[in-house]
């Protein structure tokens, strides 16, 4: 027998790496537990959150059950929001009347869980999201509910929740073509504000990324701006279409400024210019006063400015206003858009300093070209409205 004795282990515990044995899915229960707190509380709200609170449920595991028996009073088959199988409570949102005074309850209590519990936003949403993805399976008084109860979500500023989930959520082809998404957002915003003032609308709907495509929410038939204003003035939201019109004037402005741009550094013909303005102000319906005040900017924006060269500076806007004289003159049809432009001419040589002392040359030259007539430059001289740069007098 060698000397040397083998090394033994004896009186040793040999380790052995865990395995993560995960514990079996079960949703069914742990809606059942969620029912019976309600159930117990009598649907209180506040002894509701306080039971949660202190229970040892697997929020974690289940938050998107717990969601479904918050809103539906029980668990739903997946994937879809027919019941499912086991117990339920009658305090849930599509429960309770259709009013913000029922329903507002609801959004505080969420709010309260979330405090405690913040990574159940994300089950928040799948929640959210699947709902409103189906609003065609709800009834139409549970269609209200849903968007009052989204309304009061944001009005309370319930952490976390991204407006894009919402949003982006209802434009399914589907929905809009059976105008349920257009009562949905009506009601919506109806509701908000209550409580907001329509800047924080319009934030909320840009955080949404739905700003820019209101009309999208409309049918295909029905997407135009008459219709638009037309919907939500019936409905008592004329702030709304009061913005609308705005934003889709500018974006007109907007679009024409830029074809105008572009025909001048092209030093296209001016007949052409002219005729293109014409149409284009025909279109989109643009106001006289507008089209003059946009002529003057377009022409000053597309000077080719050399640096601090004041003298060069002058020559360049002096030219320009020759250039485009028979432009200014076409659409200056009366006193009224004569001293609109003269306004305007004084405003930019009052605020650019490239301008500063240029105003009298430059009324000078408009007067020359027959843009503006000596009675429009009296009468502006003698009582003009305008305070800025009122001292630069022709």
């Amino acid at each position: 027998m060698s000397s040397k004795e083998k090394p033994t282990l004896g009186g040793t515990r040999i380790k052995t790496r865990k395995r993560n044995i995960a514990a079996p899915l079960d949703p069914a229960a742990f809606a059942d537990a969620v029912v019976q707190i309600y159930v117990d509380n009598a649907g209180d709200l506040e002894l509701v959150a306080k039971s949660i609170e202190s229970s040892d449920l697997n929020f974690s595991r289940y938050g998107d059950t717990f969601f479904e028996v918050v809103f539906t009073g029980g668990r739903t088959q997946p994937g879809t929001i027919k019941p499912d199988e086991g117990d339920r409570h009658t305090y849930s949102v599509l429960d309770c009347e259709p009013k913000r005074e029922a329903i507002l309850p609801s959004v505080l209590y969420i709010q309260k869980i979330l405090r405690r519990r913040p990574f159940l936003i994300k089950n928040l949403e799948n929640v959210m999201r699947r709902f409103l993805q189906s609003l065609e399976l709800f009834e139409q008084n549970e269609r209200k509910k849903l968007a009052i109860f989204t309304a009061l979500t944001f009005s309370q500023k319930l952490s976390g929740l991204p407006p894009e989930t919402v949003f982006q959520s209802l434009l399914k082809d589907n929905l809009v073509a059976k105008g349920l998404v257009l009562s949905f957002i009506t009601e919506f915003f109806r509701e908000y504000l209550v409580d907001n003032s329509l800047d924080d609308l319009i934030s909320l709907l840009k955080k949404g990324k739905v700003e820019d495509n209101l009309l999208d929410i409309f049918p295909s038939a029905k997407r135009t701006i008459e219709a638009f204003s037309e919907h939500f003035t019936k409905e008592g939201l004329v702030a709304l279409v009061q913005y609308n019109e705005k934003k889709v004037f500018d974006v007109k402005l907007k679009e024409m400024k830029s074809a105008l741009m572009t025909l001048i550094s092209e030093e296209t013909e001016i007949s052409e210019v002219i005729e293109t303005v014409k149409q284009r102000t025909k279109d989109a319906n643009l106001p006289e006063i507008e089209v003059v005040r946009l002529l003057w900017d377009t022409i000053m924006d597309a000077v080719q400015w050399s640096g601090k060269n004041q003298q060069q500076n002058a020559n360049s806007a002096l030219r320009q206003v020759k250039t485009w004289a028979e432009l200014l003159n076409t659409f200056c049809t009366n006193g009224k858009l004569e001293l609109e432009l003269m306004y305007k001419v004084q405003v930019q040589c009052y605020e650019d300093a490239k301008l500063m002392k240029l105003f009298p040359e430059i009324v000078r030259s408009l007067y020359d070209q027959d843009v503006l007539a000596e009675d429009t430059i009296l009468l502006w001289f003698s009582k003009g409205a305008n305070p800025k740069g009122r001292s630069e007098k022709s």
